[in-house]
């Protein structure tokens, strides 16, 4: 694979690309108008939905579609820095739009009851157990940055637009799980986790992406020249620090719930 410079990847993406992206923006907006659909559901039923939950969720979907179609999306195909930018939407703020929309939550009370079961059993099934837990996702997530970023992985998502958009589904559904597996919610989580657990991910999993921002800096991948490399680096690092911190405030808002729920549960000394 040579230098990813300036014009690399241009003749790929007119020929190929073009059926990713739609196939990105289609997807995006079936995920929006699913969950629009589910809205008048609700209010025929007078029950109320936060406005804020949906305006989460066309945000999130809206970052999806910036990083796979559009000015961004195209350079991104040859600009090492653009392609960064698409990983901060893609894998760091549309996870914590996404889950703080609730679509489970939505989903649940949507449903017929009938069908609203089976989804009830699976999010407590011992898989969805695995795939929540802090540690779990945390792997998932960061570690996928890790093999995306120091092996050739990168270089071969630039030969084939089909494997870029495999990776970007990747890059999204680990972001997902984490943020849910961390915060714990809004939507019910059966299997949540302590939240020294929640808290303890989070940190760890901050400090291995900001590790990961260094090591771009100081050794670019295959192919990306220095400077692309160091602006990327800079970008993941700085650029991904107000999604950081917002998620660093959700967790900490979980400890003061989770503290009178245990003083609810406790009984005063000196009774049986």
């Amino acid at each position: 694979m040579g230098p990813f410079r300036e014009g690399q990847g241009i003749a790929t993406v007119s020929e190929h690309g073009a059926a990713d992206q739609w196939l990105g923006l289609l997807l995006a907006g079936a995920a929006v108008l699913a969950y629009l659909a589910g809205l008048p559901r609700l209010w025929r039923r007078g029950s109320a939905w936060p406005l804020s939950r949906l305006v989460w969720w066309v945000g999130g979907w809206l970052c999806v579609a910036v990083a796979l179609a559009g000015p961004l999306a195209q350079r991104a195909h040859h600009d090492f820095v653009a392609h960064m930018a698409t990983h901060v939407l893609v894998g760091m703020a549309a996870p914590l739009l996404l889950v703080s929309a609730a679509p489970v939550t939505l989903l649940l009370r949507v449903l017929p009851a009938a069908r609203a079961r089976p989804v009830a059993r699976a999010r407590s099934s011992p898989l969805v157990a695995v795939l929540t837990h802090p540690l779990t996702a945390t792997l998932l997530s960061v570690g996928g940055l890790w093999a995306l970023y120091r092996t050739g992985l990168h270089a071969a998502t630039h030969a084939d637009p089909w494997w870029r958009l495999v990776v970007t589904a990747h890059v999204l559904a680990a972001g997902y799980l984490f943020t849910y597996a961390v915060l714990g919610g809004p939507d019910p989580s059966p299997h949540r986790a302590p939240a020294a657990w929640r808290a303890g991910m989070s940190i760890a999993a901050i400090a291995a992406h900001n590790v990961l921002a260094k090591l771009l800096y100081a050794e670019p991948p295959p192919g990306v020249p220095t400077d692309q490399a160091q602006q990327a680096g800079q970008l993941m690092y700085y650029g991904g620090a107000p999604v950081e911190l917002a998620l660093v405030v959700l967790v900490c808002r979980t400890w003061p719930a989770l503290s009178v729920s245990l003083g609810r549960g406790r009984k005063p000394p000196g009774r049986a």
